[in-house]
């Protein structure tokens, strides 16, 4: 599904709607990039989100600041009081536009009025502006990669920590059916809201977004520079023309894809998976369904004239989905890694290590499980910095699972936290594959970045905590043990004893 919706450009269309709706304040727009980012997100690729989003947030920064280069050129220079006229004309390439030839126009009108106001700026005018033109650059490029993180955690599919849960869970648990992809949604969407409202706080305060221009409109430089951002993306969301035959019915199947996932088995009321008898329909019995639809559904507006005449031109036919781009997108990759994941958590139990491992954590039991989930969830905020956050849920989530038996908690009071916590990776370049795209784009230090993510890792262990604590106890009931565990721990004992048992036979 994600491979059709990048094949015919739907989630572009998206994107620059969203941003035709918010408006080109810089905390509105940085507001627009998160909010878009992570709607994407939750059905495409993180990473793909981000090398999608970035190139219009940079399209977007040249409308509103000109060249990036002369605007690090404007913060370096300026030091010198005699440098005014030289820094005026960078002030002109600093308003400048892409080179679009309606946003030229514009220019034109407005260049002598941009040339008037710059005479009148002294150099440290011209250098606090840029300064300040520098930081909401950062914080544009800044915003796309965290809220690509944020908002896969709210689906299911949306990030590979979430599939290694549901597979952890089926081996650990097979009695559970509490965790499907409408249930994680109803939990894990009003938390990315939660989270992604902070987080957007957070950044357009650190990065300038946040200023009495959000409230007020004001007919300066700035002004000008936001109405050709405007007009800029305007004039891309018009190039797209109206939405065409493929796009309107991937976003019909993508439409019927989430409400059959939805209403499969919602909990609150019977869904459609009672017709089918129990454990025959699963989450990705839909997927297969809808995607083998788009390996022969037409993407082109199918012609019946040839009914009437068999003489008449027909279109060619193309399906929305064909094998090839499948097998170029599908990130095979991480699905032999999943399935490593599952191999070596089931190596775990089978060996009595993890049972091994959560018996040496019995002092977490002495901490009350509140507190157990926030330094859980920190935990592994900061683990998986260093390593990928596949490989660090892997190792750690049946540890989780023995620690939650061995402490009789729910098991999914730890085990939810953790899974999330992988995901919020923030503080360095090489956490997250979308932290690597933004940093390479050479505009952004480690120090940027470590500086907006470790506020954005405690935002997110206290989101992930009061979630747990209200809304994720009356939807799981984790106030209570469940008998689907009781099950696991039966085996732990079994575990315990073989070694006993070992021994006194050989006595």
């Amino acid at each position: 599904m994600a491979s059709s919706i990048e094949e015919w450009g739907l989630h572009r269309r998206i994107a620059l709607k969203v941003l035709t709706i918010v408006g080109v304040k810089p905390a509105w727009l940085i507001m627009g990039m998160m909010v878009t980012s992570s709607f994407l997100s939750m059905w495409l690729s993180n990473t793909a989100t981000t090398a999608m989003m970035l190139p219009i947030a940079n399209a977007i920064l040249e409308s509103l600041f000109g060249d990036l280069e002369a605007l690090k050129e404007k913060c370096k220079s300026a030091e010198d009081p005699d440098s005014d006229i030289i820094n005026g004309q960078p002030s002109l390439k600093l308003h400048s536009l892409p080179s679009v030839p309606s946003e030229k126009q514009i220019l034109s009108m407005d260049g002598t009025d941009g040339t008037e106001q710059s005479d009148t700026r002294t150099s440290e005018d011209i250098r606090s502006e840029s300064k300040y033109q520098l930081k909401v650059w950062k914080g544009f490029l800044i915003c796309i990669p965290y809220a690509a993180s944020i908002g896969g955690t709210a689906t299911l599919t949306g990030t590979a920590p979430n599939l290694i849960l549901i597979g952890q869970m089926k081996s650990y648990f097979p009695d559970c059916d509490l965790i499907n992809f409408g249930s994680w949604f109803a939990f894990a969407f009003p938390l990315m809201l939660l989270f992604l409202f902070l987080g957007w706080i957070w950044i357009a305060f650190l990065h300038g977004g946040l200023n009495s221009r959000l409230c007020f409109t004001r007919h300066d430089r700035r002004a000008q520079a936001e109405a050709r951002a405007q007009a800029l993306i305007l004039e891309d969301y018009k190039k797209l023309g109206p939405i065409n035959f493929a796009e309107g019915s991937i976003a019909f199947f993508f439409v019927l894809f989430a409400v059959l996932l939805f209403t499969r088995d919602p909990k609150f009321i019977p869904g459609w998976s009672v017709f089918f008898k129990k454990g025959y329909v699963s989450d990705a019995v839909t997927g297969v369904i809808i995607v083998s639809m788009l390996f022969f559904f037409p993407s082109q507006k199918p012609s019946l004239s040839w009914w009437l005449d068999p003489q008449a031109s027909n279109t060619p036919y193309v399906p929305l989905l064909s094998w090839k781009k499948a097998q170029d997108s599908v990130p095979w990759n991480i699905i032999l890694l999943l399935g490593g994941g599952f191999a070596m958590a089931k190596a775990c139990e089978e060996s009595g290590l993890a049972t091994w491992i959560g018996g040496h954590l019995q002092p977490l039991a002495e901490i009350p499980p509140a507190a157990a989930v926030m330094l859980i969830t920190a935990f592994l905020a900061c683990f998986t910095e260093f390593a990928s956050n596949t490989a660090t849920i892997i190792i750690f989530l049946p540890v989780i699972a023995e620690l939650a038996i061995h402490v009789s908690v729910n098991p999914l009071y730890f085990m939810i936290p953790a899974t999330i916590g992988c995901s919020y990776a923030f503080m360095l370049p090489v956490s997250t594959p979308p932290n690597s795209i933004a940093f390479a784009s050479g505009h952004l230090m480690v120090k940027d970045m470590v500086k907006t993510g470790l506020v954005m890792n405690i935002l997110g262990i206290l989101s992930v905590s009061l979630a747990m604590n209200t809304w994720g106890i009356a939807m799981f009931d984790l106030n209570t043990y469940p008998e689907w565990a009781h099950h696991m721990n039966k085996s732990v004992t079994d575990v315990h004893l073989s070694p006993m048992q070992s021994l006194n036979a050989t006595l």
